[in-house]
């Protein structure tokens, strides 16, 4: 009979459960660093602290450091050590607040057996990640099925690779559970896949049309100045964006200056499948690195301003199309906007397809050439200006924006051109 194993985790179904801190030593250190993974024991002077970091429901069973290390009662910690003393450490523990006493688990012993074929789908990390140090391993498994001819003798046990699944046998997860204790949730990695193979062919093909375009994009980026991969710009998933995916991208240009890009608009659209720039275009907004704090991005006026201007341009087909063929004037809310850029009606205006000298027209991808559209904040003299004078004025004040230097750069605080 085949065996059976199971993923063991914290379960989240109480709203009313505790969340656990990071354990602590005797001098208020950290100790996640000195434990996890170390197949010898760790030695300690003086009992381990695991903080409450929110109150509520204690569980025999909790999860703390990240998700790092369970934190057990004597119930748990006692069959833990019964059933597979090899495969696990225990170290004394108290947790805020609670009198009974607690254990710490360290579970060092690590197994190769992720079946790559059967899981649900294996993300690997790849150069464009810009981490070296993990080129090539997993960076995220769903729905896990691991090959148990490769499991031997461990029962309790880490995936080695993807080290933050904790498995276990089936015999200690009946154990367990006739513990009585709480916070335990199983969940099999054994068994059929969860997918059949129509649906791992359509996510085969979605992962060749979806993960091309993003290492083409940030060449480009590259290109422009320092591309930012630590900056917390949001993401999303959005269902009317071309890939689902609702992306930005924060470029450090010339000193004082940063280019917010969106990320995502020239994907393929993933319920055709097939190979396509997606809008055809993505959307730039150049501003002064005061108006785009790095640690508020999405609080700041000119994400709010250049998600507003997306939205526009994705829901209204011949405004994209005008976009990507020339210079074009819209109208979005003004909504906690700077009130200098807003109009009396609320409104502020953003002038799309300023030419610049310093940002390409056309940037490369693997699916053909996408237009990069700038974003200019107007202020409301030039707004009404272009209203009043249709295509001659708006060509005229591209004409303007170029004389003076500034050309596509968006601020809250300049001179009208008007």
């Amino acid at each position: 009979m085949t065996k059976r194993y199971f993923e063991l985790y914290e379960d989240m179904s109480s709203p009313e459960r505790w969340v656990l801190d990071d354990a602590l030593d005797a001098q208020g250190k950290p100790v996640g660093a000195r434990l996890y993974l170390n197949e010898a024991p760790t030695r300690f002077d003086g009992r381990l602290r695991v903080p409450i970091l929110h109150p509520g429901s204690p569980l025999d069973f909790s999860l703390a450091d990240g998700g790092d290390f369970p934190v057990v009662t004597e119930k748990v910690a006692s069959t833990l050590a019964e059933l597979a003393p090899d495969d696990v450490q225990l170290y004394p523990a108290e947790v805020d607040s609670r009198p009974e006493p607690y254990f710490l688990v360290n579970v060092a012993r690590q197994v190769s057996c992720i079946d790559d074929e059967a899981c649900a789908e294996v993300l690997y990390w790849k150069p464009e990640d810009n981490r070296p140090d993990k080129l090539g391993q997993y960076r995220a498994v769903y729905g896990m099925r691991i090959d148990t001819s490769k499991v031997g003798d461990a029962r309790i046990f880490r995936t080695r690779g993807f080290p933050r699944t904790l498995l276990v046998a089936e015999d200690v997860k009946e154990a367990l559970e006739r513990t009585g204790a709480s916070g335990l949730d199983f969940r099999e990695v054994t068994g059929p896949s969860p997918i059949n193979d129509e649906e791992r062919a359509y996510k085969r093909k979605c992962r060749e049309l979806l993960e091309p375009p993003p290492a083409a994009r940030r060449a480009a980026w590259k290109s422009l100045g320092l591309w930012d991969k630590l900056a917390g710009t949001p993401k999303a998933i959005c269902y009317e964006w071309p890939g689902h995916r609702q992306d930005w991208a924060i470029i450090h240009r010339e000193p004082g200056r940063i280019l917010l890009v969106s990320e995502g608009l020239s994907d393929p659209f993933i319920a055709r499948l097939e190979p396509s720039v997606g809008f055809g275009l993505e959307l730039a907004l150049e501003t002064e690195l005061a108006e785009l704090p790095l640690d508020a991005i999405e609080g700041s006026w000119p994400y709010v301003l250049l998600e507003r201007v997306s939205k526009e341009v994705v829901a209204q087909e011949h405004e994209r199309a005008r976009a990507k063929a020339g210079l074009l004037v819209l109208e979005v809310a003004g909504k906690g906007m700077p009130a200098s850029l807003v109009s009396a009606e609320g409104r502020v205006g953003v002038l799309l397809g300023q030419e610049s000298r310093s940002l390409p027209r056309l940037f490369p991808s693997p699916f053909g050439d996408v237009r990069l559209v700038t974003v200019k904040a107007l202020l409301p003299a030039e707004l009404e200006y272009a209203s009043k004078r249709g295509a001659q004025g708006v060509a005229e004040l591209a004409q303007r924006f170029a004389g003076n230097g500034e050309e596509h750069l968006s601020r809250a605080n300049r001179q009208a051109v008007v």
